[in-house]
């Protein structure tokens, strides 16, 4: 594009669950696909969000970008953290970066993506609480420009953390990011925008995809998305914003979990250390644990065993998986590199990926604890607590009212994974085109099917910065 045009003004949706058949009840999504082009969309695998949202920002496969799971596991220090925020951790550039190489002129935003924290983009929101020196919680939001959430907090009030997640998550959450996002574009719109709408991910997981309070939930997200586009094209008005609505992936009715760590518990490879706070993994003497993350388990090996040892070991780990009722597939080995997890068949020290990796059949999700009794579960079980639990958690979406409340929480959240009706990241071969892709504009994207990595240059394509 020649230097003088008038650059575009484009609005990237990222949204989890959204389906084909959800555009029935979604009418300004349904409107937007019209205008332009709707297309089936494959979320690669595994398909969880951190992983695909940073193959739909970085236009690479996990493999390269090295966002495996919704946590990280350094192998050389046994520390695994969930859910942590900084953008630092992709080892692949973001759209935003590889534009303002492109075009330092164009303004970019990156609008509660969840690993976008210090984000090179101009404008910048995500949830980032202050922990006090007397172990209260100062409800904030990382933002660039740093002193940004002070005027939004002021505005709109602070964010609404327990709708983003917990048993209260619903629509306020999205409503929030929507009215911050057009509130900071208001001086200097941005060019590119990247916006995470979290809705549809709520009650899918809670009561199951098809459930009435899910297709409610359609409904109560496009009429959100509505406000955001008019507000958006008044904003960057007499330019005509082009919209693009990415699925990040389906959410599927399930019916049983399967707990990796209590088999391989059970299996005599992984060891618990018991503490006053109940029973914890010990990941520096497990032979092998598994970090559960929805529909995928990354299970890893001890560092340093014999080459002979870890061999027996995988082969062990593959009988015990190999068949079982809820397990799909056990990929060791060449199948790591095939998936596009891992460069070499035994992941290097500095690989995310699991040894093994573990996908559940699409009917089953992985449950990450590992005791017998519940009365040795680790206290934060009972608990939101995103960033101790060796796993994701959708039990933190229910409230246990017949137990306790523990100590600082209002209520206890369920230990019984059967109340979960909706997962994700298992990856239907017959079928990888789970969710879809909208663009508002005509001859953007042809009718053929695409993959999450080739939205981001879609998107760089029409700034003429691929």
């Amino acid at each position: 594009m020649p230097a003088a045009a008038t650059p575009p003004h484009v609005l990237v949706l990222s949204v989890p669950g959204l389906r084909q058949e959800d555009l029935a009840r979604m009418p300004t999504v349904a409107a937007l696909a019209a205008e332009g082009a709707c297309v089936p969309l494959a979320p690669g695998f595994p398909a969880v969000t951190c992983p695909v949202q940073a193959t739909l920002t970085t236009g690479s496969a996990p493999v390269t970008h090295g966002i495996m799971a919704n946590g990280l596991y350094d192998r050389g220090r046994r520390h695994l953290e969930m859910w942590i925020s900084p953008d630092s951790v992709h080892r692949a550039p973001r759209i935003w970066d590889r534009l303002k190489a492109a075009r330092p002129d164009l303004r970019t935003a990156a609008w509660f993506l969840l690993q976008s924290k210090h984000a090179s983009a101009d404008l910048v929101c995500l949830p980032a609480p202050r922990h006090n020196a007397d172990g209260t919680e100062t409800m904030w939001c990382h933002t660039n420009p740093p002193d940004l959430y002070a005027a939004l907090r002021e505005s709109l009030g602070d964010f609404p953390l327990h709708r983003f997640w917990g048993p209260l998550a619903g629509i306020d959450s999205s409503r929030w990011i929507i009215d911050s996002f057009l509130r900071a574009s208001r001086e200097a719109p941005p060019h590119l925008a990247v916006v995470y709408l979290p809705h549809l991910d709520y009650a899918a997981q809670r009561s199951g995809p098809d459930s009435p309070p899910a297709l409610a939930a359609c409904g109560e997200l496009d009429a959100e998305i509505g406000r955001l586009v008019e507000g958006f094209a008044a904003l960057v008005a007499p330019v005509r914003p082009t919209v693009i609505v990415a699925g990040e992936y389906r959410i599927r009715p399930v019916t049983k979990a399967v707990l990796p760590n209590r088999l391989l518990r059970e299996a005599g490879v992984l060891t618990v250390v018991g503490t006053p706070a109940g029973d914890l993994i010990d990941m520096e003497r497990s032979k092998a644990w598994a970090l559960a993350d929805h529909q995928v388990a990354h299970v890893y090996l001890q560092l340093g065993l014999p080459r002979g040892e870890r061999d027996a070991l995988v082969e062990r780990i593959h009988e015990l998986f190999d068949g079982r009722p809820g397990i799909g597939r056990v990929i060791s080995g060449r199948g790591l590199v095939e998936a596009g997890l891992s460069a070499t068949p035994v992941p290097a020290l500095t690989s995310r990926c699991g040894d093994i990796v573990l996908e559940s059949t699409r009917d089953a999700w992985f449950a990450y604890p590992w005791w017998f009794d519940d009365a040795r579960a680790p206290s934060f079980a009972r608990t939101i607590d995103i960033h101790r639990k060796p796993g994701y958690d959708p039990l933190e979406l229910f409230i246990d009212r017949t137990a306790p409340p523990p100590t600082g929480m209002p209520f206890a959240i369920p230990l019984n994974p059967a109340m979960v009706a909706g997962s994700h990241g298992a990856v239907d071969p017959a079928a990888p085109h789970e969710t879809v892709l909208i663009c508002s504009a005509p001859g953007i994207v042809a009718g053929t099917p695409l993959a999450a990595p080739d939205v981001a240059g879609i998107v760089l394509g029409l700034f003429s910065a691929g």
